[in-house]
Parts: structure tokens; C-alpha cells; sequence
């Protein structure tokens, strides 16, 4: 008994010179060790108190039984309720003209960018950089805008697809000439990039006419519409004059009458160049077709 008490007491000694060793401890200085990694505390099934594992009481969002992406909960839903066709309809179909003003116009002008005293129409002003057609996003060429009127001064001859009564009545007024005219988007790619469509090789196509719904457009002499009765153009300009309160300037007499007065033909796309022509840029030389059958292809 006396060395088994012996042994006892031996133990608790050294125990109590163990715990003298050791550094306090309380808990405001309690830390992980270096390099631990703290366990986060998940609110999995039964696991640190989890029960319901952050879900909530019952219901649907509980059991994991949502119904699908769009149910309103039996009520005729949104997309159903809202008609397929009406205002947006022919959304991706609609043809969209890249505005124009004639400030920016008189800027090209001044810069020497464009040359008033030869017609004007996209073939010029895309290579002056004054628009950017990409046919291939249902572009359909310029809308002439009338920022900038006021301040117009140049007398020029242009062919715009899309004109403004009072961007007419400005340019008109320095006794120049406005044309509207269509084309299609394959003359149109044609029309704003012509050096790679010569280096091809091909003939010029014929351009086609306007859709139905624009013909009534470009029929009426007071859009300056290239399908419009010459005979009309005369007493729409002096109209569009009175209401204005401007002196129409007569273009007979002006000494660029010859370059005022040139328009293409509704199946043209370039000024001086015919349908079914093929320009030889290496050679530099324009080859006619001579086959009759060719010749009534192309004509107008």
C-alpha cells in the first residue's frame, strides 16, 4: 500500500510540474494553430444543428418539387398573354437608312473630301468616309436629315435613298438637285465597294425595283422620287418654294446645267456605266456586251 500511495503521489508530482510548464491559457488568447484551416460550419442534414438544412418549414421550396421556369402559377402566362404579331412585327426585316445632315455634308465639302461639282451619290460619300453602309445588316443606304440647313451652301446634284422636306427645300434652294432613289442590297454592296466588285471580273447587274410598299415613295415628285414623273419635278420644286419663302434659282441657265441635270437610269447603279458592262481594272478598259440576247437582258 505504501509504494502503491508512493507511485500516486510520484505522478500527481509530475502532472503539477507539467501544468507549471505549460503557458496560460484563458479564452482571449485562444487562436488556431499556424496554418490551419478553418472548418465552416454547413447546414447539411443533421449535421451542427442543421435540421432543415436552410430550407425552411415545408412547401415547395422545401421538398425540392419548383415548378419549371415561367409558371405563374396556373394564371396564363406573360409570354402567351402578349400578342405574337403587331408592333414589332418584321422587327429583323425592317430597313434601317444611316442618317446624313447637311452639316456633315458641308464639312466633306469644305474638307475637299467630296467634289460638289460631279453627282454625288453613295459610291462618293462612303469613300469620303462621310457614311458606313453594311448592306448585310439590312442597311439600305443614307436619309438626308436637315441639321446643319441654315448654314448649307453648296450647289450640288445628289442621290439620297431617303430625304427631309426641309433638307429638299436647303439643297434646292443654292439651285442644287436632289434625287431619291432604291436599290437593293445587292447593287447597294456593289454601289459602296466598287474596286472589289471590278476586280471580279463580272458584268454590273441591273438594279432592282423598289418593293410594293415603297413605290408610292418613289413615285411622288414631291420625294424627289427617281421613279416620279419628270414632267411633275418642275411645279413640286416651285411648291416646295412658296412654302418656304426662297427664290427658286433656274438651273437652265447655270453654267453646270449639264452636271445638275444628270441622273442614271432606274436599272443603273454607276454614273457612265451601264448594266452588263465589265470594267478591266489591270487593262483599264470597259468591255460592252455585243450579243443581242445580252443587250435585251440589260436594257432598262
Amino acid at each position: 500500500m505504501a509504494a502503491a500511495s508512493g507511485l500516486g503521489g510520484s505522478s500527481r508530482s509530475k502532472a503539477l510540474e507539467l501544468l507549471r510548464t505549460l503557458p496560460r491559457v484563458s479564452l482571449g488568447n485562444l487562436r488556431p494553430n499556424d496554418g490551419a484551416r478553418h472548418r465552416e460550419k454547413r447546414r447539411g442534414r443533421g449535421r451542427y444543428g442543421g435540421r432543415k438544412s436552410g430550407r425552411g418549414h415545408k412547401g415547395q421550396r422545401q421538398r425540392g418539387t419548383r415548378p419549371r421556369l415561367g409558371f405563374e402559377g396556373g394564371q396564363t402566362p406573360f409570354y402567351l398573354v402578349i400578342p405574337k404579331y403587331g408592333y414589332n412585327e418584321g422587327h429583323s426585316l425592317r430597313r434601317q437608312y444611316h442618317p446624313l445632315s447637311l452639316k456633315r455634308l458641308q464639312y466633306l465639302i469644305d474638307l475637299g473630301r467630296v467634289d460638289p461639282t460631279q453627282p454625288l451619290d453613295l459610291t462618293q460619300l462612303v469613300n469620303a468616309r462621310g457614311v458606313t453602309i453594311q448592306p448585310l445588316k439590312r442597311d439600305y443606304g443614307v436619309q438626308l436629315v436637315e441639321e446643319g440647313a441654315d448654314n448649307f451652301a453648296a450647289k450640288i446634284n445628289i442621290e439620297v435613298q431617303m430625304a427631309s422636306e426641309l433638307a429638299i427645300a436647303a439643297v434646292e434652294k443654292n439651285g442644287g438637285v436632289i434625287t431619291t432613289a432604291f436599290y437593293d442590297p445587292r447593287s447597294l454592296g456593289v454601289l459602296c465597294k466598287p474596286v472589289l466588285f471590278f476586280l471580279r471580273g463580272q458584268p454590273i447587274p441591273k438594279r432592282m425595283l423598289p418593293p410594293e410598299d415603297l413605290v408610292r415613295y418613289y413615285t411622288d415628285p414631291m420625294n424627289r422620287g427617281y421613279l416620279a414623273n419628270p414632267s411633275k419635278i418642275p411645279k413640286a420644286r416651285l411648291e416646295l418654294a412658296k412654302k418656304y419663302g426662297y427664290v427658286l434659282p433656274d438651273i437652265t441657265k447655270d453654267e453646270l446645267f449639264q452636271m445638275l441635270s444628270t441622273r442614271k437610269d432606274p436599272r443603273q447603279i454607276f454614273f457612265g456605266l451601264a448594266p452588263g458592262w465589265v470594267v478591266n481594272m489591270s487593262e483599264k478598259k470597259i468591255l460592252k456586251p455585243t450579243d443581242e440576247k445580252l443587250l435585251k437582258y440589260y436594257s432598262s
